[in-house]
């Protein structure tokens, strides 16, 4: 399988996504530059944490018009998967790939720290393999994390099983407590209409080995590699 990282101006965790796919799960993987017009041959492209353009205007504002997002789009609208990560999410919601917006958080600070979520769906590319009873300790880092969207698209959202991921307690209980960031009905990810597109705050790319203290996140990358037919 052929993972292709995008790196922009102020991406901060390109390589950490390219070590997960490149040594921990041993994948073809590449670096693609935001002056790019083509991702190549890939069969999954990764848009990592960061500060692309240093979030002048707004998170993900300007990556959105950067030349290779053109082909991201046409890539996903085709069926490839598309992952975005923290700041990744944020350029998907500004690309029109996922609805809604992501907002300072609730509490106006930025926040880093491990927290939980709860997985909701098990049959997108990124979720199949996870247990729906589980709850993942994965680290977040962001100062714009909160997820807003209008009334009727939540419901949608919950309606078509489009909340891949939920900020829960250690209990599996979404709480007011549990949200890091006033994000709605405590989403952490959504997914789009055909699955194949997920955007999430939480960095898994950051808890792949068990040496960090927790591989939580590996699960995710697992689901995808189950998912195309490459044994794990």
């Amino acid at each position: 399988m052929q993972f292709g990282i995008i790196e922009f101006p102020g991406s901060n965790c390109d390589h950490d996504a390219y070590y997960v796919a490149k040594h921990v799960f041993d994948q073809q993987t590449s670096f693609i530059w935001h002056k790019d017009h083509s991702i190549g041959d890939v069969d999954v492209v990764i848009i990592p944490g960061g500060f692309s353009y240093g979030d002048a205007l707004r998170s993900g504002a300007i990556a959105r018009f950067s030349p290779i997002m053109k082909d991201v789009i046409r890539f996903a609208n085709n069926g490839g998967l598309v992952l975005g990560i923290c700041n990744g999410f944020q350029i998907l919601c500004e690309s029109g790939l996922l609805p809604g917006a992501l907002m300072k958080n609730a509490l106006l600070r930025f926040v880093c720290k491990n927290i939980f979520v709860r997985p909701e769906n098990r049959t997108s590319p990124f979720t199949r393999t996870l247990d729906s009873d589980s709850v993942l300790q994965i680290p977040i880092a962001h100062g714009e994390g909160n997820y807003i969207a209008a009334d009727d698209v939540l419901c949608r959202l919950e309606d078509e099983n489009r909340i891949a991921f939920r900020y829960c307690n250690d209990e599996g209980e979404a709480t007011s407590e549990s949200n890091p960031n006033g994000s709605a009905r405590n989403i952490a990810g959504i997914l789009n209409e055909a699955g194949n597109v997920l955007g999430m705050m939480p960095h898994p790319e950051r808890c792949a080995e068990e040496i960090l203290g927790r591989s939580d996140g590996a699960m995710i990358f697992e689901s995808i590699l189950v998912s195309t037919g490459v044994p794990v």
